[in-house]
């Protein structure tokens, strides 16, 4: 089955806890701390396998965890850092994130990988706080939580032909015949829903990827049909190979197919317009063929436009061999995919240049009132509650003391804050307290 379009969460590995230890050794008086570093947790990376063809894999599998780092040891030991998570994705892969809608990664190349989601860092063992006035500290670090986020995994195929067309032009029996692809081949529109690859081998050490690509019908670059779901596929080739039912046999003018394809290209994505395309006039076994091939040929000359039209038969095979070293030939005189989406992402990034407001303080906070409690709210210091080990009285007292050094003592003052006022921030509730001691605040669960 293919599977083009995947939903999925992932989460870098949370990171280990430092440790509380002091040395306790035969002829080591007051050995001093001796607690190591947690270890950091591992990353969830996204490399690209091209063996893989489809996102099938994450229709059964949506939730991907790195493992978190191992806890401090003691004689100063660090814990081990985790092993990074490897999650393979088939080329074409564009990763967005799921919440801002951001493209985080468009991942096209043999082997090219990204961390989607980076584990947290380690927490500090006791070792890290010894100092000159506190020389055997009683303080750890929880290890910090890692990145979690929900993505989405588009895959637009990756082949240096598209062939493109309304239903029942003969795109899949073109493949067929020039490929040992199978794809679903009826005498009924739509026959195609998901596109189909094939290997084209020429015999002369040249070969390429060619994709049956699912039919389109006028609007859809809307969504009308088979819409997106088709058109996406199409801004990855290098080549169209727009195949033409000359016919006439579905009672539609070759002509007004041509320009009503054409047309819904272009106004899904405006570059698609400037790819190199060549015309297969189709089904040229068929009685009517030659006088509307005629007619086409007049009709694309009134345009003035700089167009190849190759005359084939996909059931007879006429022409085929001709319009395969056609391809073969534009394809060598045009960069490789890479370069194409290379100079196509600098030109995005050019055009749609994204300014953030990033704080460069990091003792920012609010205060607001809710009911009896003051809620203190700042990215830092729930960051810092994550990483302080509240079962260590040494930990309370640091926590307190960083509180009162960036003003939220006396911001809390301001506010009418008095002894026994509750104080909330994030998921922890503590009671104010003024003693004037270091137990500025104690944990009230």
């Amino acid at each position: 089955m293919f599977v083009d379009k995947a939903k999925i969460y992932v989460k870098g590995g949370d990171g280990g806890d430092g440790l509380v230890s002091f040395r306790r050794e035969l002829y080591v008086p007051e050995g001093g701390p001796a607690g190591g570093d947690g270890g950091n947790g591992g990353n969830v990376v996204f490399r690209v396998d091209e063996g893989l063809r489809t996102l099938m894999d994450f229709r059964y599998q949506k939730h991907f965890k790195a493992t978190r780092g191992e806890k401090g040891k003691n004689k100063s030991m660090h814990g081990a850092n985790a092993d990074h998570m490897i999650v393979r994705v088939p080329p074409g892969t564009i990763v967005v994130d799921d919440d801002t809608g951001e493209t985080i990664a468009d991942l096209t190349r043999h082997d090219q990988q990204i961390v989607i989601a980076k584990g947290g860092r380690g927490g500090r063992g006791n070792i890290r706080f010894k100092s000159a006035v506190n020389t055997a500290p009683a303080i750890a670090e929880n290890g910090e939580e890692g990145q979690a986020r929900w993505v989405t995994l588009e895959l637009k195929v990756m082949a240096d032909v598209g062939l493109v067309g309304f239903p029942s032009v003969g795109k899949s029996t073109l493949l067929s015949v020039v490929s040992a692809a199978q794809p679903k081949i009826g005498a009924y529109h739509f026959t195609t829903i998901t596109p189909n690859l094939g290997m084209v081998d020429l015999g002369d050490e040249r070969s390429f990827v060619m994709a049956d690509l699912p039919g389109l019908i006028e609007g859809a670059h809307t969504g009308v049909g088979l819409g997106h779901e088709f058109l996406r596929h199409v801004e990855r080739t290098r080549i169209i190979v727009h195949v033409v039912d000359m016919s006439g046999m579905e009672g539609r003018d070759p002509f007004e197919d041509w320009v009503k394809i054409n047309d819904e290209l272009r106004l899904y994505n405006i570059k698609l317009a400037d790819r190199p395309q060549i015309v297969a006039a189709n089904k040229m076994d068929m009685p009517e063929s030659e006088e509307n091939l005629e007619a086409f040929r007049k009709q694309v000359s009134e345009l003035n436009v700089d167009i190849q039209i190759m005359p084939i038969s996909s059931l007879t095979k006429q022409g085929v061999k001709e319009l395969l070293y056609r391809v073969a030939d534009l394809l060598d005189s045009l960069p490789e995919l890479s370069e194409i989406e290379e100079a196509e992402k600098l030109a995005k990034a050019e055009e749609n240049v994204v300014y953030r407001f990033e704080s460069t303080k990091d003792n920012d906070f609010t205060i607001t009132r809710d009911n009896e409690a003051f809620v203190i709210e700042s990215e830092a210091i729930e960051r810092l509650m994550r990483r302080t080990q509240f079962n260590s009285y040494d930990a309370v007292v640091r926590f307190g003391r960083i509180l009162r050094g960036v003003g939220i003592d006396d911001a809390l003052r301001k506010r009418g804050a008095k002894d026994g006022s509750i104080i909330r921030i994030g998921k922890f509730e503590f009671e104010f307290f003024e003693g004037g001691s270091d137990e500025y605040l104690y944990d009230k669960e």
